[in-house]
């Protein structure tokens, strides 16, 4: 039996490793492990959570110093707005500033317009925060804690509830009141900028790394995933549907650099122009698998095309960084792309030599046209990356006197927002009619943490698994305060040895924050930390009933919006993935009807969003289920793609009368696209294989150039339209609930 003793060592030592090993493979020493942000953080969540702490001592001295009336508000604004990075934390104290102002004007209008009408001042407090819901939902960028404009609005919920439910216990001095709360939130956003400035080295230089490395980043998947298709992995792109989530995390720190690099040049707008461009080829590739489908596109000049597309891709992303290397890349990149051109229009040559020289062998003909296309579509997809990584050149080496701009884009979802809404304001009301029937005397503070949490939360994609999180924080808080309260701050007598006795505690909350699994906790832990501590300067918090009395509001308040959560309008993910078909099966109507449709980045942009709430609504857990859906996703933002390029091949005028009005007929079924009344779906595919047929006819008699191009360009187009309709007719067909049992 092995015990554990190497040759040559002490017994008892030999034991000891023994045992220490037998620990540390235990399941407590894996646990241990994952502490690891806790005793062995990394330098940067150390200096993050060192300078937060700092920052909140100081804003709590300071308004100890002023002497305010409750300036524990102040840290714990400093950590509400204290992020990561420089360009975080000042995005979201400009915005937490304006929602300050925009909060401290509701408030003020509030309590003064029902002063002695409890029921009214509930109504009109419900309202407010659903509204403000409203609005920040449909504010640009995704529902997250890191979108701060949203976080503007959550400010004003917030705001307006801290000074509404002051002021409306003292009506007569809520000019006071507001002026009081204003100044506890600028103090600690002030505090917080200033420290953190100090911290920071090389802003600018970093900020420009940082968005080559956002690039990198992004281009690197996407390549290796285009490399797999080159190679014969037709399913390669289906199975990285993560990769165009991960584009919009990435878009959203670009806003973050400009605000650091203090907006000099146009390099945000250039990096979001090359982010975009990475997701259009991934949808170029999309295409292009399509068309892989047949055999016959992989010809002799296919596969040597493709061959060298695929190590070009695959070298790319650690060439990259090197900026000297950037003109070989291009010139390589731009042979691949001449040569696409060369064979596409070898392919074009030898159909016209045998269409002009009849009796036309279908068979040969054929073989070329799909190979044709595929190379096509091929150097499409290689035009595709060449602009976006000469914007990411400009990014990287910014241009004099540039006025490119390529603004962030929002797409609204006002069902959503509606949604949102009501949640907020129906369980603002509840806990309203809870203080005024039972009077408790405590329910103000029960309200309050109800409008912080609601203008907080509401707006998320999942509030229920978020305030399950932010109740664990609340429990360790509590217990921390607890400690705090009782034990510690009796004995201290001066603000020196206070400062002293809460940089531990802050210090294990900010390193908390900085460890994603335990943010959502670390977040409730940073806010009430000072709350139920309630340092003041002229009386310390000795008993422990005044303390409960401070906690256990807090504590029902968790329990209560996790209740209302549950309840009203839940997340249910069947429901939100069957409101995600219908509105892909609308999108695809309107861009076969509407007068002026969707961009193709617009398309692009909205398909990312909804992989992202897809995601978001199951917690990123992957399974059967979500990847169906994740696949349907894709391959409606596939078909909307080519039913544009459709449409811009109608607006051209080149295409003769007959494949015309084929393509017409199937952009008229296209536009009546649904299963759900009608069975429209088996018809829609049978037009869209009718007009392929159609135009496959028409173009091995035609001798037209330019109108072969155009129907070339048409029947590729139809080709991926109907290559989707059947690889995912069950997802398309909206008369069925599609692995749903709920619709069952």
């Amino acid at each position: 039996m092995n015990d554990g003793t190497i040759p040559g060592q002490h017994p008892f030592m030999a034991r000891l490793h023994f045992l220490l090993t037998c620990f540390t493979s235990s399941r407590f020493g894996s646990w241990v492990a994952r502490q690891k942000w806790l005793y062995a953080p990394s330098l940067l969540n150390f200096g993050y959570a060192l300078r937060t702490t700092i920052a909140s001592l100081i804003a709590l001295g300071i308004a100890l110093w002023w002497e305010l009336g409750s300036p524990q508000w102040a840290p714990l604004t400093v950590w509400m707005i204290a992020q990561g990075s420089r360009g975080k934390s000042l995005a979201k104290a400009r915005w937490h500033m304006f929602g300050m102002i925009v909060g401290t004007l509701i408030a003020f209008g509030l309590v003064a317009s029902a002063p002695q009408q409890p029921l009214l001042f509930i109504l009109l407090l419900s309202g407010f925060i659903g509204m403000l819901c409203f609005v920040g939902t449909l504010l640009p960028g995704p529902a997250s804690m890191a979108n701060y404009r949203m976080h503007g609005m959550r400010a004003s919920g917030f705001t307006l509830s801290i000074i509404s439910l002051d002021g409306i216990a003292d009506p007569s001095h809520i000019f006071e009141i507001s002026m009081a709360r204003a100044t506890y939130i600028t103090l600690g956003i002030v505090c917080e900028t200033v420290i953190s400035s100090l911290f920071q080295f090389q802003l600018t230089q970093r900020a420009r790394n940082r968005l080559v490395d956002n690039y990198v980043a992004a281009i690197k998947p996407t390549a290796n995933t285009l490399g797999a298709l080159l190679a014969g992995e037709r399913d390669a792109l289906r199975k990285s549907a993560e990769m165009m989530a991960t584009l919009a995390s990435l878009g959203d720190q670009i806003e973050f650099a400009e605000i650091e690099m203090g907006k000099h040049e146009r390099e945000g707008d250039h990096a979001r122009a090359a982010l975009a461009g990475v997701a259009a080829l991934f949808s170029r590739g999309l295409e292009l698998a399509a068309l892989m489908a047949d055999p016959a596109s992989c010809g002799a000049s296919w596969d040597k095309l493709a061959s060298d597309s695929r190590s070009f891709l695959l070298s790319l992303p650690d060439r990259l960084p090197n900026s000297a290397a950037f003109s070989a890349i291009m010139a390589e990149l731009n042979d691949l792309r001449a040569t696409s051109r060369v064979e596409a229009a070898n392919c074009l040559a030898r159909e016209m030599e045998m269409v002009t020289h009849p009796p036309v062998d279908v068979v040969a003909e054929t073989v070329i046209t799909r190979e044709g296309q595929a190379v096509h579509i091929l150097g499409d997809m290689l035009d595709e990356l060449a602009t976006s990584l000469q914007q990411f050149e400009a990014s990287r080496n910014p241009i004099a006197h540039d006025h490119f701009r390529y603004p962030i884009e929002t797409w609204r979802d006002w069902r959503q927002a509606t949604g949102n809404s009501l949640r907020a304001s129906v369980s603002m009301f509840v806990a309203g009619v809870i203080w005024i029937t039972t009077a408790w005397p405590q329910g103000l503070f029960f309200l309050m943490f109800v409008g912080i949490i609601n203008s907080l939360f509401s707006t998320l994609e999942t509030p229920a698994v978020a305030t399950r999180a932010f109740l664990h924080g609340t429990v360790v808080v509590t217990a921390v305060a607890a400690f705090m309260v009782i034990l510690v701050m009796p004995a201290i007598s001066t603000y020196e040895m206070m400062a002293m006795c809460f940089i531990p505690v802050m210090m294990v909350g900010g390193l908390a924050f900085s460890n994603p699994a335990t943010i959502l906790g670390a977040v409730a832990y940073n806010l009430f930390l000072t709350i139920l501590v309630s340092p003041f300067n002229d009386e310390r918090m000795l008993d422990e009933i005044t303390f409960f009395n401070t906690a256990m509001p807090l504590f029902l308040t968790m329990a209560f919006c996790m209740w209302m959560y549950r309840i009203f309008l839940p997340l249910d993910p069947d429901g939100v993935r069957w409101t995600m078909r219908m509105q892909i099966l609308q999108m695809l109507r309107g861009l076969a009807r509407r007068p002026y449709p969707l961009r193709p980045h617009d398309v692009i942009g909205v398909s990312i969003e909804r992989m992202v709430r897809l995601l978001n609504t199951v917690g990123g857990r992957r399974g059967p289920v979500v990847d169906a859906y994740l696949h349907g996703v894709l391959s409606g933002m596939t078909v909307g793609l080519a039913i544009l390029s459709l449409r811009e091949v109608m607006a051209r005028g080149n295409l003769p009368a007959q494949a015309k009005r084929n393509v017409q007929d199937m952009l008229a079924r296209m536009a009546q696209f649904t299963g759900r009344y009608g069975g429209h779906y088996g018809r829609t595919e049978h037009a869209t294989d009718a007009a392929v047929a159609a135009l496959v006819r028409l173009e091995q008699g035609e001798t037209n150039l330019s109108q072969r191009v155009e129907i070339l360009r048409a029947l590729a187009d139809l080709r991926v339209i109907a290559a989707e309709l059947k690889e995912n007719r069950l997802f398309f067909d909206a008369s069925s609930p599609y692995l749903d049992p709920v619709f069952q």
